[in-house]
């Protein structure tokens, strides 16, 4: 059952009468119901999951549920972000309109990223557009993809260019249950907290090199403050620019790069989504150096911040024996940010002044693509 005189932190994103806000706090999932109760509009809900999510969260938000008398049915997916696709897409609106739904009936998404994009693309579309509500349960969900609305699948062409701004009605983290995450994924979305550092919060980056190895560990004052500072960021930028017509795309920090190598590797096991984007944004400063934005040694200072909490920084984890400049600058030519053959990057002055960069020349980012695919990189 939920812990006594719970304690939890509170934020909105404000959008108007789509305004929603997000909990922060340890125990929340067994206490879901009460919150869910609160902003829901039927009384019926489907969980959308995964088998990994399935064992460790789903029961306690079962009880919940119930306690609360709140209907349910769970749908469980394979991990992975193989199953951010069409043919799961298919399914998963398949399974809700066979089981019987209406337009009050809420989508829960408990999950990381690929199980949040996956069922906010499943509300957006289910009978023009059913609620949902977003349960982020790794630290990558918690700090950014839960929050503000960007749903997508990824296709053959490249990642979530399929996909629509659909908000949720609440997003609920619990920041007990990143406890259940292996090293690895905990790591990965440790790369998205960073990733708000080097935007526009010079201080917080200062606070992350002194704190992150503890953060990681499992200290739980330093994992809630730094995750209620990324949300408390980005529930800002989203309520000042919801479909990212100007500085929402800062928060693509990284990501242009990280994008490129995750269809490179196929988007399998061999690179995480936050490890891809610990490479770009390493990518992004050596970049906004070359261009001569910023001083080499920002580069280095994020690099070495990366690697002292397990984050890949260059390419050396992974086979990159057929891989050449021209095919990742071709898989950055489908990025959604791309117009008339011209690629649009977040690049930085400095850690914490991070700029749109728009109509950036394919030359000078196939020369960094080219200094990381070298064995002397």
């Amino acid at each position: 059952m939920e812990p006594n005189n719970p304690t939890f932190d509170r934020l909105t994103v404000d959008l108007g009468n789509r305004s929603y806000p997000i909990l922060i706090g340890q125990g929340l999932i067994a206490g879901a119901g009460r919150h869910l109760a609160a902003v829901l509009r039927g009384p019926n809900t489907v969980i959308v999951t995964d088998e990994h999510v399935a064992g460790v969260a789903l029961p306690a938000l079962e009880r919940s549920l119930d306690s609360a008398g709140i209907g349910h049915r769970a749908i469980v997916l394979p991990p992975g972000e193989a199953t951010k696709d069409f043919a799961h897409l298919e399914q998963v609106v398949g399974d809700l309109l066979a089981g019987g739904i209406d337009r009050k009936t809420a989508v829960i998404a408990l999950g990381g990223g690929v199980i949040g994009d996956l069922t906010g693309v499943v509300a957006a579309l289910t009978l023009r557009g059913l609620d949902f509500i977003q349960i982020p349960t790794t630290l990558l969900a918690q700090v950014d993809s839960s929050i503000g609305g960007k749903t997508a699948i990824n296709t053959a062409q490249g990642k979530n260019l399929v996909g629509a701004f659909y908000q949720p009605r609440l997003v609920l983290a619990d920041t007990g249950v990143l406890d259940s995450l292996p090293p690895r994924e905990l790591q990965a979305g440790y790369a998205e907290v960073v990733k708000y550092g080097c935007i526009d919060m010079p201080d917080f980056f200062d606070w992350l090199e002194a704190n992150g190895t503890d953060l990681l560990a499992g200290d739980p004052d330093k994992r809630r403050q730094a995750i209620l500072t990324c949300c408390r960021a980005k529930a800002r930028i989203v309520s000042a620019d919801e479909t990212e017509q100007g500085a929402r795309a800062l928060l693509n920090l990284g990501h242009t790069f990280g994008h490129a190598l995750e269809a490179e590797c196929g988007y399998g096991e061999a690179l995480l989504h936050g490890e891809a984007v610990a490479i770009g944004m390493v990518m992004a400063l050596r970049l906004s150096a070359r261009l001569g934005h910023a001083r080499g040694n920002d580069a280095a200072r994020l690099a070495a911040h990366l690697a002292e909490t397990g984050l890949p920084t260059d390419l050396s984890r992974l086979d990159v024996a057929n891989w050449t400049a021209d095919r990742l600058l071709s898989h950055m030519l489908k990025d959604k940010k791309t117009e008339d053959g011209r690629m649009t990057f977040i690049l930085c002055r400095a850690i914490g002044q991070s700029f749109i960069a728009k109509d950036v020349a394919p030359d000078p980012v196939a020369s960094v693509l080219g200094e990381f695919l070298s064995p002397a990189a």
